[in-house]
């Protein structure tokens, strides 16, 4: 029997949580509590009904992408596992297991950290207006989801409300530098740099497995962040975790030298609700491709006449069980194993 979707939590002798799109968000003081609940989200709309499931494929998928970059950047995972959750979270271990992950308190960078190697989605759409995405410029001629010379890093802003933005890397760096106050990192390379080249090759590894199990990784977003250090001040809230480029706090310049050992990866990893997977036996430039992401709500959405601006329409039964059926199927294909669902 199918498990019952979890639309939101509300864990009894925690403080009430911060609601994103798709995660609950417990302040348990030192460290954050982030519940991937059910809920799925596109065109910045939360959509009904939820997806049973999904989250728990998230956390788990996120969770396995966490191991096997380690060795390329930290990451902000504590504990995954119930039993090793502080005791005031145990009582709701039942329904945290598998879609719950306890973790550290960074301070958050305020971008989205972009990799494409496949032309698709808002990069298409700005591609076809300019022959350019996020400022670097393209060979004319290419099709939807054609394959680029080398992978790109497009940065976007993290809107609070309304949509993200793409923008070009030197408006990217300004806005780093400004958050944080970093001004170098590993080997002379600016903080600005340093996300660029590690987001790139992050997704080089991903996509590489990808392949190596009949996916294409198509594009991706990372989240970064920087833990506070010792007497750093508080930063401002905001989304769960700290805010950067409060003096004396994290981003203060005096912590540059420690900040290749504070930068970590945060959120989620190479999921199919952060990155585009296509199946590459279905792969046409020119075609929408097959795909075991969001897109296929997406399409669905648009076909059916939604203004993108008034509340959805609820997803019909077999798109729900569509859209799980791709998420698992990314998760086995990837790992080689079953989500613990």
């Amino acid at each position: 029997m199918q498990e019952a979707a979890v639309w939101a939590t509300d864990l009894a002798g925690l403080p009430p949580p911060r609601r994103g799109k798709v995660r609950d968000v417990y302040d348990l003081g030192e460290t954050l509590l982030l519940v991937a609940t059910d809920r799925l989200s596109a065109y910045d709309h939360v959509l009904r009904p939820a997806i049973p499931g999904k989250g728990k494929v998230l956390t788990q998928l996120s969770t396995f992408w966490f191991g096997q970059l380690g060795d390329s950047v930290p990451n902000h995972l504590l504990a995954t596992d119930p039993a090793d959750f502080p005791a005031a979270v145990r009582p709701h271990a039942a329904l945290l297991a598998g879609r719950a992950v306890l973790v550290r308190k960074t301070a958050v960078v305020p971008f989205e950290c972009v990799a494409r190697g496949y032309l698709a989605g808002s990069g298409f759409r700005e591609y076809r207006q300019s022959g350019r995405v996020c400022g670097i410029e393209l060979p004319p001629g290419l099709a939807l989801a054609s394959r680029l010379p080398a992978p790109i890093f497009t940065p976007a802003t993290k809107a609070e409300t309304g949509h993200d933005e793409n923008v070009d890397f030197a408006t990217f760096a300004r806005g780093v530098t400004a958050a944080t106050g970093e001004t170098a990192a590993a080997g002379g390379a600016t903080l600005p740099e340093r996300l660029r080249d590690l987001t790139l090759a992050l997704y080089e590894r991903g996509a590489a497995r990808a392949a190596e199990r009949d996916l294409i990784l198509a594009d991706t977003k990372f989240e970064f962040g920087l833990l506070r250090t010792a007497g750093g001040g508080e930063g401002a809230g905001g989304a769960g975790e700290d805010r950067i480029g409060k003096p004396g706090g994290a981003g203060s310049a005096s912590d540059s030298a420690a900040l290749t050992d504070r930068l970590l990866l945060i959120d989620e990893a190479l999921t199919p609700d952060s990155s585009r997977y296509w199946d590459v036996a279905y792969w046409k430039p020119g075609e929408e491709p097959a795909s075991f992401d969001k897109q296929f709500v997406r399409n669905w959405l648009d076909a059916s006449g939604w203004d993108h601006q008034s509340p959805p329409p609820e997803l019909p039964p077999d798109v729900v069980l569509g859209t799980r059926d791709r998420y698992v199927e990314a998760f086995r294909r990837l790992t080689g194993r079953e989500p613990d669902l």
